[in-house]
């Protein structure tokens, strides 16, 4: 496997346009951060596309370390969670274990054996990094449509209701959620979230804090499915890694200032367009970034 860099040096004609992407890389490195810290989610879902059309990292590739970089930075924002005591570890075990197992499995089994190239129809090439992309551009819309919809309840007031674990529906949610995880890096906190409210009865806050520990635990875990078989650029992942902790820890400290609904929901229309820009871009003009 060949790390795509950039030698600034050799290419004066298009430097300026590389240091753009890089800098626009690094700002939407903590803006995924930022998210997470706001919202609980979303960040997530930008972290392929911006591996992929700002730092031009293959789309395999950049969904492994999305899991990384995902998972490193959902540990750092569930501290100050737990601390106030928005984390329910019994609900983090039952809905993590069958998705952690799932996520591995599909990093380490399903992912390497998927080929190149899948199909051909007339002129177009399916290929693996096509699919992959096309499958996270589907789950952002389903994602984006999660965040836009205004939510009817009681309007954030939390009731007291006594934990019911529906284990055989958490068992299932939990292994499509470790193999969606595992397939396109993101860390389904749209998914997670909503289960843990329906299917474990958890408020609204601790369901926040809960699936970052789960998205944190099985992401990392599955991003140990790919050591050992892929050359990892860690300076550039440890880079965007830093950063989007950074954004999460000053989106912690936002969102007791900002409307985090209204925020959501203006963030779930970005990543409506960023999704349909990548279908677009994938099915009608393949080729070009990321090696594709």
């Amino acid at each position: 496997m060949t790390i795509i860099t950039y030698n600034l040096n050799k290419c004066p004609d298009i430097c300026i346009k590389l240091r753009i992407m890089l800098i626009a890389g690094y700002l939407a490195s903590l803006v995924i951060g930022i998210s997470l810290g706001l919202i609980g989610g979303g960040g997530s879902i930008l972290t392929v596309p911006v591996l992929v059309y700002l730092f031009n990292v293959e789309p395999v590739m950049a969904t492994a370390y999305s899991l990384f970089i995902v998972g490193t930075t959902s540990l750092a924002g569930v501290l100050p969670k737990y601390k106030s005591g928005e984390v329910n570890l019994k609900t983090a075990v039952i809905f993590g274990i069958p998705s952690i197992a799932a996520v591995f499995f599909t990093r380490k089994v399903i992912v390497p054996a998927i080929p190149k190239e899948i199909m051909r129809l007339d002129d177009l090439i399916i290929t693996k990094a096509m699919l992959l992309m096309v499958l996270f551009a589907v789950l952002m819309v389903f994602a984006s449509v999660s965040m836009i919809k205004k939510k009817k309840g009681n309007g954030g007031k939390t009731v007291a209701t006594e934990q019911v674990f529906n284990y055989p529906l958490i068992f299932i949610e939990g292994i499509v959620v470790g193999i969606l995880t595992g397939l396109v890096g993101a860390g389904g906190g749209f998914l997670i979230i909503p289960a843990l409210v329906l299917l474990s009865k958890l408020p609204m806050k601790q369901a926040v804090g809960t699936s970052l520990l789960i998205i944190a635990a099985k992401s990392l875990i599955g991003f140990t499915g790919d050591l050992g078989s892929r050359i990892i650029d860690w300076k550039l992942m440890l880079s965007v890694t830093a950063l989007a902790i950074i954004g999460i820890i000053a989106g912690n400290a936002l969102s007791k200032k900002v409307d985090g609904e209204k925020l959501k929901t203006g963030f779930g229309w970005f990543v409506l367009v960023m999704g349909i820009y990548i279908l677009v871009k994938e099915i009608f003009f393949p080729g070009g970034a990321a090696g594709h």
